[in-house]
């Protein structure tokens, strides 16, 4: 089952933000919303990195809490935010970080992409994503506004292959499909609850270094390809660069802004 870890009592005058995931572009995020001085709660799978990561911001006395949970499953999406609204009382943010390659199982060009492949790419993005909004919007529903005049702000994780395709390395079409899904999921949201005063947007970054990203770091002709493709940075772009986006979209300084997929990639879209 999974397991509730709260790491110090709630202080009110925080934020709360929500992340889904333990490495990586989740682990940056955590790390720099906790050190602007907000709480911050995560949800992985990954029990070890979770309890790597809460060691880190319990020496850092930084306010935290975790829950280990497929976020597959419908179930432990709701006991879930069900322990961080327990922990902190309200949510002011997500932002849905979790979600995988579907590379390794079968994911790829349509005419060989395999049934499974594409399901456990949608199930693990798309799916997720999903399951995520609808417990954290019904919890945000029942908030009183802020002093923003707002219930909360949701990110939603994108990528550059949903917006501009790269056919000869990154082929790989139910996660260029999954992440479409949740373009136009984080569309329709923004339009439907903006009267509700909840925003939501999403970030599409480019090639990041992460630990998904793995076999691209490892492939001379992909690093080669990044110092024109991402010409910004000449390489991949480090996970801090989409946190520090993320973080911006998530804050008051973004209040006025819904709708929105805001691209981190180097150049990618203008560039190659």
């Amino acid at each position: 089952m999974p397991k509730l870890r709260q790491a110090a009592a709630l202080q009110t005058s925080m934020k709360t933000y929500v992340i889904t995931g333990s490495t990586g572009i989740a682990a940056a995020t955590i790390k720099l919303a906790a050190h602007e001085g907000n709480a911050v709660f995560f949800i992985s799978r990954d029990a070890d990195s979770c309890h790597s990561l809460a060691d880190e911001l319990r020496a850092e006395n930084k306010l935290h809490g975790f829950y280990v949970a497929d976020l597959t499953e419908p179930e432990s999406v709701a006991e879930a935010v069900a322990a961080c609204v327990a922990q902190f009382g309200r949510i002011d943010a997500l932002f849905n970080v979790a979600g995988i390659s579907g590379r390794r199982f079968g994911d790829a060009p349509v005419h060989e992409c395999s049934v499974e492949g594409w399901q456990t790419t949608f199930d693990n993005n798309a799916k997720t994503t999903f399951l995520m909004c609808r417990e954290v919007v019904n919890q945000m529903l029942r908030q009183a506004v802020n002093e923003s005049g707002l219930r909360g702000s949701i990110v939603n994780m994108a990528s550059v292959l949903a917006i501009a395709p790269e056919a000869e390395y990154f082929a790989t079409h139910a996660y260029a499909a999954s992440k479409g899904a949740i373009i136009s999921l984080t569309r329709a949201m923004a339009a439907y609850y903006a009267p509700h005063k909840i925003r939501v947007n999403a970030v599409a970054p480019g090639l990041v270094r992460t630990p998904m990203s793995a076999r691209a770091q490892n492939d001379p002709a992909i690093l080669e390809l990044m110092k024109t493709k991402q010409p910004l940075c000449e390489d991949l772009l480090e996970a801090e660069d989409v946190a520090a986006a993320a973080l911006f979209l998530l804050s008051a300084q973004a209040r006025r802004i819904t709708g929105e997929i805001l691209s981190v990639d180097g150049g990618w879209q203008v560039s190659g």
